[in-house]
């Protein structure tokens, strides 16, 4: 069997063409290491409450709720709104969000700011309407 210009043995060659095999059958990674990539949250997966699996008692236990439906809205509209749209008043807001087709639960939360007053950024919205984020 003439290998040319093969510049390895004809054993490693085998061994290579072994390696290769399983990526070339499944069309992914075989290595371990490579398969320690992050899977993203499923659709079922449980949201657990911002004080953890047991939320502390009391007050506590609403204040880490609210903080964590406030960053819950921070973050739902500044994946809608872009920094070019600020500053901006609770008008634009809307119309923002309505062309960049948010939820509906984004839509009613802007519709609840105080109209005429012009916000800085997404965390003074969220702010104007009771919501103090953590961080």
């Amino acid at each position: 069997m003439d290998r040319g210009s093969n510049q390895v043995s004809p054993r490693e060659d085998d061994e290579r063409k072994h390696e290769l095999e399983g990526y070339l059958r499944s069309g992914q990674h075989t290595h371990v290491e490579e398969a320690n990539d992050p899977e993203p949250p499923a659709d079922d997966d449980i949201v657990l409450d911002a004080g953890g699996p047991v939320p502390p008692p009391g007050e506590d236990r609403e204040r880490a709720r609210s903080a964590a439906e406030a960053d819950a809205l921070r973050l739902e509209l500044s994946r809608h709104l872009e920094r070019s749209t600020f500053p901006a008043d609770r008008q634009s807001l809307l119309s923002t969000l309505e062309a960049h087709h948010a939820p509906e639960q984004a839509l009613e939360a802007v519709r609840q700011l105080p109209d005429g007053k012009t916000y800085g950024d997404v965390t003074e919205a969220v702010r104007a309407l009771g919501g103090a984020p953590s961080g």
